[in-house]
């Protein structure tokens, strides 16, 4: 991508969106707490294979954002806006590639810059894209391999820097999200495919050889990995990542994942997901049904929505920060819309004084909207913070750190995934309790033992309750072992 006014300004506009007060507030959620501390604790031991949570694998997911965040780390120290950087690249990347794409297809510049600002400013790309966790990772391997394969199927001769970079989105995707990763870009690919075969009325086998043969390249790396990992902790470790965690939760066998919801969950978000260019995305899908047999860009992106939003549903396992990889999508298809409401507008012009007023300052009119997005995504940042009394985790580690320091031994019993933040912010590997009879030994090793609990009462064991944290409707308390009564 050239560096040209639009592309220098897009980049600009990026950055304040994504990297303003990006380490501003502490670690919030379930996630964000889970992946920092993976990542501490994949510095601390140097462990680069095997992801582990509070000392235990964690094969969820492969490890490509893990090993961004713990070189954040390396680098930068324990710092919030450290382990949040990869997402925000990420997103940053995504944006500019959007752009890049969409001229070298042939779309006019202000349209490719709207596409691109309006996915900038969407609300479930801008959460996600400054928060700790692979999915900002999966949206732009998605986005790369997607806008790759379009670019490159269009062209007469073989496109080897298109087909290169779109194996390099398949290996961002897969390595970020596991078989989710080869899903969203595959499911999209075959049904474009079939759509073309079925219009043209004749099939190429060569369209689709090369996706095919190129998604093997790209999945060298993940194979790479699973290799090591084989190697390490043997088929079981291998059959969690890919059976259990991959296909388990989209088939629902995997219970205990979680994340389970209705079949119309993902409809029931539509009105909230590509906020504020909601009504632009879903009046274009509208407006455009009857040109896609005749204009492949539009059916390429209408197809790119639809697919990946069909596959979603039917997963047992459902999330609305999954939609974000449909985001760029959306974008586009507002984007192209918006673009014939100018047209629209501009013809009416000559009978309507509100149409003419509309075309003639369209372009300031667009940026004071821009510039009030902007203002008002600044603001959300900048008061993220006041979340942290019921979204973060950083007082229970607070008080470990205190108990430690004061040279108490802390353990912790059967942790929940969100006491990684304790692991982020000690820095430090921590002394976890598996079983009812390892909290007994380790309490009764010495006094300055203590145990940090869910639940206080224990059966078979006195404990007395020396401090209780809250954080949101999840309490956790600090427990030693009861004097035994005389």
């Amino acid at each position: 991508m050239r560096l040209t006014r639009p592309a220098l300004l897009l980049l600009l506009l990026s950055c304040v969106l994504l990297f303003f007060a990006l380490g501003n507030h502490q670690l919030q959620g379930s996630t964000e707490s889970r992946v920092a501390g993976i990542a501490m604790q994949m510095h601390l031991s140097d462990d680069w294979v095997t992801p582990n949570l509070l000392n235990d694998p964690f094969l969820e997911k492969p490890p490509l954002s893990l090993w961004l965040d713990a070189g954040a780390i390396r680098l930068f120290g324990g710092e919030l806006f450290a382990v949040r950087l990869a997402s925000a690249f990420a997103g940053l990347f995504s944006v500019l590639l959007l752009y890049a794409m969409l001229r070298k297809l042939g779309r006019p510049t202000a349209l490719a810059w709207t596409a691109a600002a309006m996915l900038a400013t969407m609300g479930i790309f801008w959460g996600n894209a400054r928060q700790v966790g692979e999915d900002s990772l999966l949206t732009l391997g998605v986005t790369m391999a997607l806008l790759a394969f379009f670019y490159a199927s269009r062209q007469l001769r073989f496109a080897w820097g298109s087909w290169l970079l779109f194996a390099a989105g398949i290996a961002i995707a897969t390595l970020s999200k596991g078989v989710l990763g080869l899903a969203l870009p595959g499911v999209v690919i075959f049904v474009y495919l079939l759509c073309e075969n079925l219009i043209e009325k004749r099939f190429a086998l060569h369209n689709w050889l090369r996706p095919a043969l190129l998604t093997l390249l790209g999945l060298v790396p993940l194979l790479i990995w699973l290799c090591v990992l084989y190697q390490r902790g043997g088929m079981q470790a291998v059959s969690e990542l890919l059976w259990t965690n991959s296909v388990g939760r989209f088939s629902g066998s995997f219970v205990e994942a979680g994340h389970y919801e209705p079949f119309y969950y993902y409809l029931r978000k539509l009105p909230e997901a590509f906020l504020p260019w909601n009504l632009l995305t879903y009046l274009g899908l509208w407006h455009f049904r009857k040109q896609l047999r005749d204009n492949p860009f539009l059916l390429f992106f209408c197809v790119w929505l639809v697919a990946q939003f069909l596959l979603l549903n039917f997963a047992s396992s459902k999330r609305a920060v999954y939609m974000m990889s449909l985001a760029p999508a959306a974008a586009v298809i507002a984007a192209e819309y918006a673009r014939v409401i100018l047209e629209w507008l501009r013809k009416k012009s000559p009978e309507s004084a509100t149409a003419r007023f509309l075309s003639d300052y369209h372009r300031p009119l667009a940026i004071a909207l821009l510039a009030g997005l902007v203002a008002a995504y600044m603001l959300a940042a900048h008061w993220a913070p006041r979340a942290d009394k019921e979204e973060s985790f950083q007082p229970i580690a607070a008080h470990v750190m205190d108990l430690q320091a004061s040279g108490k031994q802390v353990a912790l019993l059967r942790p929940d995934e969100r006491l990684g933040a304790v692991v982020f912010y000690t820095q430090q590997l921590q002394h976890t309790l598996k079983t009812t009879d390892e909290l007994q030994a380790f309490l009764s090793a010495s006094p300055d033992n203590i145990a940090l609990v869910e639940k206080p009462e224990i059966p078979g064991i006195s404990l007395n309750v020396l401090d209780k944290v809250s954080v949101g409707r999840h309490h956790f308390y600090f427990v030693s072992l009861a004097a035994p009564t005389p």
